[in-house]
């Protein structure tokens, strides 16, 4: 089980984390969202949930909610900019499927459930 941060991606989350003494880390997770299933949930932990799974990249601490890792587990996260916008971009292995505006996937646990 992994998640992992791009160069560009761990510099932009530190610049965050630094801004906050009450961060922990990132938390990083899905939620139901889109016509395709799962939307990806990127935010500052401030604290800890029973059941996280919590992988350290180079320093940084990256939370992951029990009910969303097997849709994350193995994606690396990269930070992209591109002329004037910038993003989170998400290189997650379980993904199956997605809607045709790009905001929601789906994967093979969907299947499961």
């Amino acid at each position: 089980m992994s998640i992992s941060l791009t160069e560009s991606a761990r510099n932009r989350v530190l610049s965050y984390l630094e801004l906050d003494p009450t961060a922990l880390g990132l938390r990083f997770g899905v939620s139901r969202s889109g016509c395709s299933g799962w939307g990806y949930k990127v935010e500052v932990a401030r604290n800890t949930v029973d059941g996280d799974a919590v992988f350290d990249d180079a320093g940084v601490r990256i939370y992951v909610d029990a009910a969303s890792l097997a849709q994350v587990d193995g994606t690396r996260i990269d930070y992209v900019q591109q002329g004037l916008n910038a993003q989170f971009v998400f290189e997650n292995p379980n993904v199956t499927g997605g809607c045709g505006c790009g905001s929601s996937f789906t994967t093979d646990a969907d299947k499961l459930g």
